[in-house]
């Protein structure tokens, strides 16, 4: 397939680099810290902001999933109607993530970032206060809206300074951020849960996603976008046109992003909500036991953005998603297939499973700004990304229901599907590696 085209002057092959952070990269600097060295200061302190706002936005999210069976007890839900939070928040995110791509492209990639953690901050915060099940839904659905666009900006933000060698890592440490996010949610879960009783420990939990706002303050005082890509983006007539992403040059481009996002999240999002309830329910850990398994699998889910971040740039954006889909379905069946009293091999497989399931990410956020030209790049990337989201989002409610016949951990064999439709979507979308930003 031919390189997406919204204009006529739409380049077809790699040009010469457009940020300044690119023009004075050696040639033969490829150490392991090569990507950020050639980001220069200014693309430093944009990776900084991305990365901290992605590790908020994680933390943020999995103060939900730590705490659903509190939540659950509390208001006396079901696993279907428990499994409905994660998905209104997921769907929703979908808006907010459209609303925040535009906005990128028209008010420029900083200025949204800050909106973005400003809102997933605040909503979180206030689910702390619902009174009822109801309240807390809306509650988690507005938190969706800046969840929703947070990664899609911060990941633009970086991919216009980083260097077209060097884009599949850099984005792939942004890309980590969401374990480090994680791993922060769970010590701080550990220690809640440890101390207070589950009635207040769940509140607690989100009353401490007030953190995102001490990052705000930051970016605004030392985060800029990348001057050429901001100049590109102003002199278009198209820049923010939500219809562009959706023309003949587009379309197929931007169905087939969907599909794949679809397919990648609906995997992930399964296992990010149930396993924690899938430890407790079906393998009998305690509080202190399952931040113990969630450590190993986050552990590998860490050195799983890193790795597949060096990987999408040395076999390309697609072979890593195809490698990474398939060692992702099988880590699944195999991890809810164990022998009931074998806990210990559920601590082994975790950190494959944290591992394979978070290396398939690593590719998004550059493949799918190399999808899009600098004018559209914010709401093409903000629409696939986040409606694949919010379609993935059914998975969890899925499981949901399914829990309450199957047993959870039969139930999240389904998210291994996911992962076929990525692949699928892959036949649609051309290789980008090595492509400017333009």
């Amino acid at each position: 397939m031919s390189t997406p085209r919204t204009t006529p002057t739409t380049p077809t092959t790699p040009t010469t680099p457009t940020t300044p952070t690119t023009k004075g990269e050696q040639p033969d600097d490829d150490g392991a810290f090569a990507w950020l060295r050639a980001l220069g200061p200014r693309g430093r302190r944009a990776f900084g902001g991305a990365f901290g706002g992605y590790a908020l936005d994680s933390y943020d999210f999995f103060t939900l999933p730590l705490s659903m069976v509190a939540i659950s007890a509390y208001f006396g839900l079901s696993s279907g109607r428990t499994g409905l939070l994660t998905t209104v928040t997921l769907v929703v995110s979908a808006v907010g993530g459209v609303l925040a791509g535009i906005l990128a492209d028209r008010i420029g990639r900083v200025r949204a970032l800050m909106i973005t953690v400003i809102t997933y901050a605040l909503f979180t915060v206030l689910c702390g206060f619902a009174p009822n099940y109801e309240t807390l839904l809306v509650f988690r659905a507005l938190q969706g809206v800046g969840f929703g666009g947070e990664w899609a900006v911060g990941a633009i933000l970086v991919a216009e300074y980083a260097s077209a060698k060097h884009r599949g890592r850099t984005l792939g440490g942004v890309q980590s951020a969401w374990a480090a996010g994680w791993a922060l949610a769970v010590v701080v879960y550990t220690l809640v849960f440890h101390f207070a009783d589950p009635d207040t420990a769940w509140r607690v939990m989100f009353w401490t996603g007030a953190l995102p706002a001490l990052l705000v303050i930051w970016v605004r005082r030392n985060v800029e976008d990348a001057p050429d890509a901001a100049a590109v983006r102003a002199s278009s007539a198209e820049r923010g046109s939500f219809t562009a992403v959706f023309r003949p040059g587009l379309l197929r481009t931007t169905v087939c992003a969907t599909l794949l996002s679809t397919g990648v999240q609906g995997g992930y999002y399964t296992l990010a909500t149930w396993v924690p309830t899938y430890l407790k329910s079906d393998r009998g850990l305690t509080v202190v036991g399952t931040g113990g398994y969630l450590a190993f699998l986050i552990s590998g889910a860490f050195l799983g953005y890193l790795t597949g971040g060096y990987l999408t740039d040395r076999l390309g954006r697609k072979r890593n998603i195809v490698v990474f889909a398939f060692l992702s379905a099988v880590c699944i069946l195999a991890y809810t297939n164990i022998p009931s009293g074998a806990n210990g091999l559920v601590l082994v497989l975790g950190f494959p499973l944290g591992f394979c399931m978070s290396a398939i990410f690593s590719g998004f956020g550059s493949f799918l700004a190399e999808l899009y030209p600098t004018a559209v790049r914010g709401t093409g990337q903000g629409f696939t990304y986040n409606t694949g989201r919010a379609v993935g989002a059914f998975f969890p409610t899925l499981v949901g229901f399914l829990a309450e016949s199957w047993g959870v951990g039969g139930a999240l064999v389904f998210g291994a599907v996911g992962y076929g439709i990525a692949v699928l979507a892959l036949l649609g979308l051309p290789e980008t590696r090595g492509r400017e930003l333009v």
